[in-house]
């Protein structure tokens, strides 16, 4: 999870407030103290923590606070609000020019993923109705322009280059090409170097000189802590950065780089990379981050990602056919295919409010969602339709078809019966009946 240390330590020291009734300013300062070592040991940037925590105390030690019946709750809030505005306060969204087509030109070292979320924030702009052109200008490293190919090929959209040409020459007839087949924005995936040096910035300033982004995102590793806000520096004060983009912050890192960067660089953070899927890339929103971190779970994310992974007008069908106990295996599969799409579960769990807290040690069997997946496809359609008709034969057919054994389809087969239960019990509810208990779903 996001900040797992960090979120972790910084819950605790708000429980231990919560549990009071009255604060005094030796509590407060005993909270911050904690919170202090939670955020260096998350490895964010000593200046940034030192000015965080100034503010934190200059409002949380007013009268409003410490009078308040609920005073543990407003320095909650307090705190919630000073790490928003550290992050950068809302959404930083990418900016179109003043001319067609919009230049995005991708920075940063290599290793940190500027092919893989070229590919990612190709798809997301497709998804917003764009139509982006991938340009590869990375020609040093191995199989780079190949893997750009391929993410294109893959996610339907073209990839320009040109064999032989240097990187310069590469991005200015890739504005070209763009114009001709009426493609915008322009996504130029740089080559990047194991540390910074002057090749490689006379470079990349040679391309912003020659195409005249209207982008310039660094993408960065956030596993790489601390030095990332050097890295951040050195790219911003040579091309001057528009934007940030982090990857790898679904990693077991402390993370610290996505509070110091925004602060020390005053660069926003436009998008967060989640994971290796070309669908694991979304857009930074500070507040919701902060939430996140403080284990008030991020429900609007929940809720974007089962709108872009659910059709409106096959819920209500869903709806209609729940409340009816039409519920078949068929349609169970296909919401399984649907939350899929979502992304994977222990990601979207996260997403609860107090996940941190009541999903401690929680662990989502994927391979037991792939076992159910393999027993509902062994079965016949009509068996999908109507499991009433799946006698003894039928189940050890369905098992040896799944790799799974009898035991399993029964307890499939029960469980199943309960939950078509249970949602028409939920029908009946409606109309005066009595709560239902919930089943365990398979």
């Amino acid at each position: 999870m996001i900040f797992e240390s960090l979120s972790e330590r910084l819950q605790e020291t708000f429980r231990r407030l919560r549990g009071r009734g009255r604060l005094t300013e030796k509590d407060v300062d005993e909270a911050l103290r904690e919170i202090k070592l939670a955020l260096l040991e998350a490895d964010v940037s000593f200046k940034v923590v030192k000015d965080f925590i100034a503010k934190v105390r200059e409002r949380a030690v007013g009268q409003d606070v410490l009078n308040s019946l609920t005073p543990g709750q407003m320095v909650i809030k307090i705190v919630h609000q000073e790490l928003t505005e550290l992050m950068g306060k809302a959404e930083s969204k990418l900016k179109t020019g003043d001319r067609t087509p919009t230049v995005i030109m991708l920075v940063g070292l290599q290793g940190a993923g500027k092919t893989s979320t070229a590919g990612k924030l190709g798809r997301l702009l497709k998804q917003q109705g764009r139509r982006p052109l991938l340009v590869a200008a990375d020609i040093y490293r191995p199989a780079a322009v190949r893997q750009l190919e391929i993410l294109g090929e893959r996610l339907d959209l073209p990839t320009f280059t040109v064999p032989g040409a240097n990187p310069v020459e590469i991005a200015r007839l890739s504005v070209e090409k763009a114009l001709s087949l009426n493609r915008d924005p322009v996504i130029i995936d740089t080559a990047g170097r194991l540390h910074i040096n002057e090749e490689l910035m006379t470079e990349l300033a040679r391309i912003k000189q020659t195409v005249n982004p209207t982008e310039i995102l660094l993408v960065l590793d956030a596993m790489t802590g601390q030095d990332a806000v050097n890295v951040a520096e050195s790219f911003h004060k040579q091309l001057e950065l528009t934007g940030l983009i982090l990857t790898k912050l679904d990693s077991d890192t402390r993370g610290g780089a996505a509070l110091s960067i925004r602060a020390v660089t005053g660069c926003p953070i436009k998008y967060v990379g989640l994971g290796e899927k070309l669908e694991d890339l979304e857009v930074f929103h500070p507040e919701r981050m902060a939430s996140r971190i403080l284990g008030m779970g991020d429900v609007l994310s929940l809720i974007e990602k089962a709108e872009a992974a659910v059709d409106a007008q096959d819920a209500k069908k869903m709806m209609a056919k729940l409340q009816r106990a039409e519920f078949t295996f068929e349609d169970f599969l296909d919401q399984m295919h649907q939350l899929k799409k979502m992304g994977p579960l222990n990601q979207l769990l996260s997403l609860l409010p107090g996940a941190a807290k009541h999903l401690k040690g929680l662990e989502v069997d994927e391979k037991q969602m792939k076992r159910v997946e393999a027993m509902i496809l062994s079965m016949t359609p009509l068996e999908r339709r109507q499991p009433q008709i799946i006698n003894a034969s039928r189940k050890r057919r369905i098992a040896q078809g799944s790799g799974t054994t009898i035991q399993d389809v029964n307890r499939l087969l029960s469980q199943f019966e309960q939950t078509r239960k249970m949602f028409k019990q939920f029908a009946e509810l409606g109309k005066g009946g009595k709560m239902p208990k919930i089943p365990f779903l398979p």
